[in-house]
């Protein structure tokens, strides 16, 4: 407490957030709560609280070695899962500052919106939908980590607007907060402009093969691009119960989002290794299925404290890999000794 105050610091912090955040904002004090009830934090908001445990969980601090678009590629500048996640976050927090809406519960959400990816981006993504019987997507992984798996299975007892961001950042979901639409937006604003970039970097691509009609609307670089997605979402919802682009740039940019789909998220060059991903992770699904006991203690007791079904188990183990790990048991399982180098 401060010297001469009754109220926490926290209790002040969200006093300030009624006399300053958007009447369409949601405010700290408002929300739905956690799974668990906790004893209130003397310093911290509760969306605050939210973000400080994403930040250091284990699943957040993988994030730096799964792929984002390009497998393992050769550089230190492409993106990676950590980097994009982070600048989904600051262009999350750019939207929501101005907006006056909850930068906290902005951040939280962008941190954690990608918690549940697997090892090889995309790719181990799909293989783990088509193995497992269960069907797997990664937005609703990245809730089970945060609801089940961290901290030995006692999960992180996230708030429920937090979480509701988290499972609905993908573009076809709908967020029951406008926080939750910034993130949604900025996910997409995010990869479509740092694919591009990596995609030059690699030679898959070059300024000048972006049509025409996106180049005029959003820019000729990925720098003025950013900037005109971010004030076009920025001016058109200023004061508004919802999160939009004007129709022209969002057009432009659902455009410009195909064609990246169709010449370099498609492209035989970008994701050439793609196959031989989706069979490692396919194949270390098939032995874990049949391998349980090479499972972590952790996930052979959850099975049997919870009743979780192997099917379930295994996808939790394997989303968690990272890259590297993931090839390491790979070699493990399937590469003689006598080959590895």
């Amino acid at each position: 407490m401060f010297e001469n105050d009754k109220i926490t610091i926290r209790e002040q912090m969200e006093l300030r957030e009624e006399e300053y955040l958007s009447k369409y904002a949601m405010r700290s004090r408002d929300s739905a709560g956690r799974e668990r009830k906790e004893e209130e934090c003397d310093i911290r908001p509760v969306f605050q609280r939210d973000r400080d445990r994403i930040l250091h969980c284990k699943a957040f601090r993988r994030l730096k070695q799964k792929t984002q678009v390009f497998l393992l590629p050769k550089g230190d500048h492409y993106r990676t899962r950590l980097t994009h996640t982070l600048e989904v976050s600051q262009n999350a927090r750019t939207i929501a500052k101005a907006l006056r809406l909850n930068e906290d519960l902005v951040e939280a959400i962008a941190l954690g919106h990608d918690l549940g990816h697997t090892p090889f981006g995309h790719a181990g993504e799909y293989a783990l939908n088509q193995v497992c019987p269960l069907g797997f997507r990664h937005n609703d992984q990245s809730v089970r980590v945060v609801e089940r798996l961290e901290k030995q299975g006692e999960g992180l007892n996230l708030t429920w607007e937090v979480r509701d961001g988290i499972r609905n950042h993908k573009f076809s979901c709908t967020p029951h907060t406008l926080e939750g639409e910034i993130v949604r937006l900025s996910d997409k604003i995010a990869y479509i402009n740092h694919d591009i970039d990596d995609a030059v970097r690699g030679n898959i691509l070059k300024e000048e093969d972006i049509p025409a009609e996106y180049r005029e609307i959003l820019g000729t670089s990925t720098r003025i691009r950013l900037d005109t997605m971010i004030h076009d979402v920025i001016i058109h919802s200023m004061d508004k119960p919802q999160i939009c682009m004007s129709p022209e740039v969002m057009e432009a940019t659902l455009g410009l989002r195909k064609f990246m789909y169709q010449n370099v998220y498609m492209n035989a060059s970008a994701k050439g290794e793609e196959e031989k991903a989706i069979h490692m992770v396919t194949r270390l699904y098939e032995y874990y299925i049949r391998h349980l006991e090479l499972l972590p203690e952790q996930f052979l007791d959850m099975m049997e404290r919870e009743g979780t079904g192997r099917e379930q188990i295994v996808c939790d183990y394997i989303a968690g890999m990272t890259d590297t790990y993931a090839i390491k048991k790979f070699e493990e399982y399937f590469i003689p000794e006598s080959w590895k180098i």
